[in-house]
């Protein structure tokens, strides 16, 4: 499939890799493979794919406690000087790559203070739609299977990353001005959700107003509302029972599962989401409270679900 753009717009196109630091490193391997992913060490850290990729999504080192730190985002080659030239023009101003980070493309902070990098790197955003449900049943035949046969599809991509954020009218200015990303859906102050303009989920980046800065959740593509519960099942078996859904949202459309990993943050298991093609300029609305969080599914716990899991003690 061709990959999509659009050359009327300037900006970065994916997410490449996080990192972050864990107090320890064998309770995040045991959390992530439990959520489905494909854990393995790497000099002296955790590097998470996917089962059936070699992409590396995320890198993990071992610190006195959980930080969200770097985030890296992906650019077509033949515009990274056009968007070096843009961000340097916004004020914005770049630095050293962190101690033992990659060094290409270039640096810089955001107005959280976590290091972003944009660099040339593949096109991790689906370039058009993907949508699968569970099957339908048929008369006269057995539609759901088993439980000694159900198979759940485990994460096939990272989604979207969910950032909190004190400071959230610098943060939703920076990430569309400087780095091109564009409305899809917001909520006031409460939340916003960003996608990138050359074809994109809806949402790639979602920006949360709350008591400080923090990872709120890594959000992980499986196919179907079959596959979030089925998840959901096997974390909770794993001994990982503190979590959210199964429910639907209204913005993004997508189902859902939250699962709480050892720090406070969360893990989500997200099917179906809207999809905005580079084609489309697509209208970014600001919607009322009742129709910016969920459609259907059991209420969160506020006390847990929006917890600053980065606080300082």
């Amino acid at each position: 499939m061709t990959e999509s753009r659009r050359h009327d717009r300037l900006g970065i196109h994916s997410i490449g890799e996080f990192h972050m630091t864990v107090p320890c490193l064998e309770e995040a391997e045991r959390f992530y493979s439990a959520f489905g992913l494909r854990v393995t060490y790497e000099g002296e850290g955790l590097v998470l794919r996917t089962v059936a990729s070699e992409h590396i999504w995320g890198r993990l080192s071992k610190g006195a406690k959980k930080k969200f730190d770097r985030l890296t985002f992906h650019c077509f080659a033949d515009e990274l000087e056009k968007l070096r030239t843009h961000i340097v023009a916004q004020g914005v101003e770049l630095m050293p790559a962190p101690p033992g980070a990659d060094a290409s493309g270039f640096w810089f902070r955001d107005p959280d203070g976590v290091a972003l990098q944009v660099r040339p790197g593949a096109k991790t955003t689906l370039n058009a739609a993907q949508h699968a449900s569970p099957a339908l049943p048929v008369d006269g035949v057995r539609c759901a299977p088993y439980n000694s046969e159900a198979q759940a599809t485990l994460p096939q991509r990272l989604s979207h990353i969910a950032r909190m954020t004190a400071n959230f009218t610098h943060m939703y200015d920076f990430y569309t001005r400087v780095l091109g990303l564009r409305l899809s859906d917001r909520s006031g102050d409460g939340v916003a959700f960003l996608h990138a303009p050359h074809g994109s989920d809806h949402h790639l980046i979602a920006l949360a107003g709350g008591p400080g800065a923090a990872l709120h959740h890594l959000s992980w593509d499986v196919p179907t509302v079959d596959d979030c519960g089925l998840g959901m099942a096997r974390l909770q078996a794993a001994g990982y029972k503190v979590g959210w859904g199964v429910g639907r949202h209204v913005l993004g459309s997508n189902y859902f599962y939250y699962a709480q990993d050892p720090w406070g943050s969360w893990s989500e298991l997200s099917a179906t989401m809207d999809y905005i093609p580079a084609e489309i300029d697509w209208e970014g609305k600001d919607n009322p409270p009742e129709d910016a969080f969920f459609l259907w599914g059991p209420p969160p716990e506020p006390a847990v679900f929006f917890v600053n899991s980065e606080a300082d003690a």
